[in-house]
C-alpha cells in the first residue's frame, strides 16, 4: 500500500532470470546452515540471497536413474559472506564453498543465470506465509538457537531441512525454511583487507519464537506490551484500591464509634450494672465484724438541767447493763435522764448503776426491754501493734456508724477531763491507740477485733485544737483516737454493777506534781503539812520516801507523776509492783503490794 513513502523492492518480489526446463535444480539443506543446488553431474553452489522471492522447480528428468544423489558440504570462514543469509546482500561472491558429486543425468543451471518467480511482483509488500495460497504447507516450527555475535562464527546453526522433490503431476512451490537469525558477517578477505559487511534488514517475522512469552514490539514507533504487564499493572491497581478502601472504612468506622460513645448510642441509655449478689460477707471482714457487732451497741441520748449530749455504749449482759463513758452520763447529775436506741429501732429510758471518773467509766440499765445481744469481750493483753480494728459508734448523732483502722500504739499513757479545777474528774488510762476514725458522739463504743470481740473502749481523741478531751471540741479525728483497755473496763464494771463504787490500786504516796525532771518524784511536804508518804500504807511498807524519784515500774521507763498514776491503775489492788527509786544519786529497787482506794 503506498503511504507516500518511496517505493523500495522487497526481496521476495525482485524478477529473476527463468532457469531453463532443461536444468532442474535439487534444493539441498546442509548440515551447516548453507543450502546448495545440484543437478547434472557437476555439483553447483548458488548463493540464496541471490534468489529472492519464489522459484519454480523442474520436474524431475525421469524415474530410476533419472533421480540424482549428491552431497554438499558448506564452508563458513571468520571473513567469509554467509552462504544462507536470507536478507539478500547483493555483495560479491559468496564465501561459503560448496561441492556436490550429481548422478542421474541432472545438471546444473548455467552459469549467471538467475531463477523466475513463479507470480508478479506483489504491489502491496505480502509477507512470503500466507502468500501463496492454500497449498501452501506451514513453516516449520523450531526453536531458534541465539544468535551469536557478530563476526563469531556460527556452529551447528540449525536451518529447518528441505523437502526433497517429489515426481508431481503439477509442479508445485517448494515449502521455503523458516528465517533463521543470522550473524552478521564480514565478506571475503580481499588482498586489500576484509570488506565490511552487510546487515539484515529486520523484520518481524526474523527472531520469531513461539515458545517464548510476548516481548515488546514496536511497530511505526508504537509500543505494544506483554500481556504479563498488563496483569501485572491491573493486580497493583487492586491492591491499591483495596488498602484505598480499608484506609476509608476504618476512618468512617472510627468516626462512628467514637460518636456512638460520646452520644451512648441511638437508642435510650442503659447503663451497666452488677446483678444481685449474696449477702453475706466474711466474718473476718470489717462488713462481717459490723454485721456481728451492730446489734448489740447502742446510742445514748442525756439531757441534763445544764447541759445534754450524745454517746455510745455497748449491751454488757441480758440483764440490760450496758456500759459506756463517765462523760457521757455527766450531765445527768441526778435530775436528768438517759434515752437508749438500739440499732433496729426501739428506744428505751435507762438508769445509772455506777460511774467512776478516774477510769471515766459508767454503768448504765434499761429495763422492759427483751431480746438483748450482750457483745463478746475480749482480753486486751493478746493485742499486738498492728492488729486490725473497727471502731462503732454515732459521732454527731450519726448512728451505727463504722470505721476501721489498726492498733497504732500500746500502754500509751493519758488524762482526759480537768474541767472541774481541783483534778477530781481527771481520768488516767494506760489506753490503746488507733488510728480507726474516732469523733465526739463515738465516745463509749466499742473497739472491737477481727471477731468481733471487744477490746477497748473508746474514750479521747487527740485533736488539732482542743487538746486531748473527746468532749472539748467539736474538731475531727486526726487519727489519733484512745481507748481503755478492756481487762480495766471488766473489772471496773464489775465493781460498778456489784457494789456501784469502783476501787483504785495505790501505793501510798503523794506526788509533787509541779516536778519537771525526769521520773515521778514524791513529795517533800504535802498539804497542811501532811505527810507525802502514807503511814503503814504499802509505799511506807516497801521503804519509799519523800523526795525519792521514782524512774521505773516493773522495769518500764516512767517520765513524769502522771505516767506513774496511769501504770499504777492498770493494775488491780492487791497486785504486786517492782519499784525503782533514785535517792541521793543512788539507785534502789523495791517491791510492794498495792492498796486499794475507793473511787467518787
Amino acid at each position: 500500500m503506498d503511504e507516500g513513502k518511496p517505493t523500495k523492492p522487497k526481496w521476495w518480489s525482485r524478477p529473476r532470470t527463468h532457469v531453463p526446463d532443461s536444468a532442474p535444480a535439487d534444493s539441498v539443506s546442509a548440515g551447516d546452515g548453507t543450502s546448495g543446488f545440484h543437478g547434472g553431474d557437476v555439483g553447483v553452489d548458488i548463493d540464496i540471497d541471490d534468489m529472492d522471492g519464489d522459484f519454480e522447480l523442474e520436474k524431475p528428468a525421469g524415474t530410476g536413474t533419472g533421480m540424482g544423489t549428491g552431497t554438499g558440504t558448506g564452508v563458513i570462514t571468520a571473513a567469509g559472506a554467509d552462504a544462507g543469509d536470507r536478507a539478500g546482500a547483493d555483495a560479491g561472491p559468496a564465501a561459503g564453498q560448496g561441492s556436490g558429486e550429481v548422478s542421474g543425468g541432472m545438471s546444473a543451471p548455467a552459469s549467471g543465470e538467475r531463477l523466475r518467480p513463479l507470480h508478479d511482483p506483489d504491489p502491496y509488500s505480502t509477507p512470503p506465509y500466507g502468500g501463496p495460497g492454500p497449498w501452501a504447507p506451514a513453516p516449520p516450527v523450531q526453536h531458534p538457537r541465539t544468535t551469536p555475535a557478530h563476526g563469531t562464527a556460527a556452529v551447528g546453526a540449525m536451518t529447518p531441512p528441505q523437502p526433497s522433490p517429489q515426481p508431481q503431476p503439477l509442479p508445485q512451490p517448494s515449502p521455503q525454511p523458516l528465517p533463521q537469525p543470522q550473524p552478521q558477517l564480514q565478506d571475503a578477505p580481499t588482498e586489500a583487507g576484509p570488506a565490511p559487511h552487510a546487515s539484515a534488514p529486520h523484520t518481524p517475522w526474523q527472531n520469531y519464537d513461539p515458545w517464548a512469552a510476548a516481548p515488546f514490539q514496536q511497530y511505526d514507533g508504537a509500543v505494544a506490551e506483554a500481556p504479563g504487564g498488563r496483569r501485572g499493572r491491573a493486580g497493583r491497581s487492586l491492591v491499591l484500591g483495596a488498602a484505598l478502601l480499608a484506609l476509608v472504612s476504618g476512618g468512617v468506622g472510627g468516626a462512628v464509634g467514637a460518636y456512638l460513645e460520646r452520644t451512648g448510642g441511638i437508642d435510650d441509655v442503659e447503663l451497666p450494672q452488677a446483678g444481685v449478689e449474696a449477702k453475706g460477707r466474711a466474718p473476718d471482714s470489717v462488713a462481717g465484724i459490723a454485721a456481728s457487732a451492730l446489734p448489740s451497741v447502742v446510742t445514748l441520748h442525756v439531757s441534763g438541767s445544764d447541759a445534754q449530749g450524745t454517746g455510745t455504749g455497748f449491751v454488757l449482759d441480758r440483764r440490760g447493763h450496758i456500759l459506756t463513758n463517765n462523760h457521757v452520763v455527766d450531765p445527768v447529775d441526778g435530775s436528768g435522764e438517759i434515752s437508749v436506741t438500739f440499732s433496729g429501732g426501739e428506744t428505751a429510758k435507762a438508769e445509772i448503776v455506777g460511774h467512776d471518773s478516774g477510769y471515766d467509766l459508767a454503768v448504765v440499765k434499761v429495763t422492759g426491754v427483751s431480746g438483748l445481744r450482750p457483745l463478746s469481750l475480749g482480753n486486751s493483753d493478746n493485742v499486738q501493734v498492728g492488729d486490725p480494728v473497727v471502731a462503732i459508734g454515732a459521732p454527731f448523732d450519726l448512728e451505727n456508724t463504722v470505721t476501721a483502722g489498726i492498733i497504732s500504739a500500746k500502754e500509751r499513757p493519758i488524762t482526759a477531763g480537768g474541767e472541774e479545777g481541783d483534778g477530781s474528774d481527771i481520768s488516767y488510762v494506760d489506753a490503746l491507740q488507733t488510728d480507726a476514725p474516732i469523733n465526739p458522739g463515738n465516745s463509749g463504743g466499742p473497739l472491737v477485733d477481727s471477731k468481733a470481740r471487744v477490746i477497748g473502749i473508746n474514750s479521747a481523741i487527740r485533736s488539732a485544737d482542743s487538746g486531748s478531751e473527746l468532749e472539748g471540741g467539736q474538731s475531727g479525728s486526726i487519727g489519733l483516737g484512745f481507748a481503755i483497755p478492756i481487762n480495766q473496763g471488766k473489772r471496773v464494771a464489775e465493781e460498778l454493777i456489784n457494789t456501784g463504787r469502783a476501787t483504785h490500786p495505790v501505793i501510798g504516796v503523794t506526788l509533787d506534781m509541779e516536778y519537771s525532771g525526769d521520773g515521778a518524784r514524791v513529795g517533800v511536804k504535802g498539804d497542811d503539812d501532811a505527810p507525802t508518804v502514807t503511814r503503814d500504807g504499802p509505799g511506807a511498807r516497801a521503804g519509799v520516801q519523800a523526795g525519792d524519784v521514782i524512774t521505773e515500774v516493773d522495769g518500764q521507763r516512767v517520765h513524769s507523776g502522771e505516767e506513774l498514776i496511769v501504770k499504777t491503775r492498770a493494775h488491780r489492788p492487791g497486785d504486786r509492783l517492782e519499784l525503782t527509786l533514785e535517792r541521793d544519786g543512788d539507785e534502789k529497787k523495791v517491791t510492794l503490794v498495792l492498796g486499794s482506794a475507793d473511787g467518787d
